[in-house]
């Protein structure tokens, strides 16, 4: 199996949607009941290439198996060098390498667009991707106890966080 990480396009987001749907439908990993529309991921993209923030998918087989991207952790000024980041593969091709891939992809797009540190919201029950995010030395930050009601149970949110040694010169405006 060959594994294509790359920038997405247009033609990815259907692709996405599918991938993202099934999160809300079928797992935490996503705190939204409904899922979202065509017009919603258009949307969803078009603001993340207004704001010049990445999104990555993985193509196997000339299918998205996976997409990874970041956003603003938080808006005001002094949060400019921290980004909240989000990585989800197809049910289909999970266990594969997959995730792996995205993750060191958005890693390495922070990096060089000089953010400095990057967050995970991840749900405390989410142990692979808890696994996931440690392999590339994400540290748990903290946990936020019955944050989520989802499935008809409480949901406690786990954040992590990887510290880059970028930007070399960081500045306040």
């Amino acid at each position: 199996m060959s594994i294509f990480i790359r920038p997405a396009e247009e033609k990815d987001l259907d692709g996405i949607l599918e991938i993202y749907n099934d999160a809300i439908l079928n797992t935490t990993a996503i705190y939204n009941y409904l899922p979202y529309t065509r017009k919603d991921i258009e949307q969803w993209y078009a603001d993340k290439k207004a704001a010049k923030h990445p999104v990555f998918v993985a193509i196997v087989d000339d299918s998205v198996a996976g997409f990874t991207s970041y956003g603003h952790f938080r808006l005001r000024p002094a949060y400019k060098y921290s980004v909240e980041h989000s990585v989800y593969v197809h049910p289909n091709f999970r266990g594969r390498g997959i995730a792996k891939k995205l993750l060191l992809e958005i890693i390495e797009a922070a990096k060089q667009n000089n953010m400095h540190a990057i967050v995970a919201g991840i749900d405390a029950d989410n142990k692979v991707s808890i696994g996931l995010h440690r392999q590339f030395n994400f540290v748990i930050v903290g946990n936020i106890k019955e944050v989520g009601y989802k499935f008809g149970k409480w949901l406690d949110l786990t954040f992590m966080e990887l510290v880059l040694e970028t930007p070399e010169k960081p500045i306040e405006n």
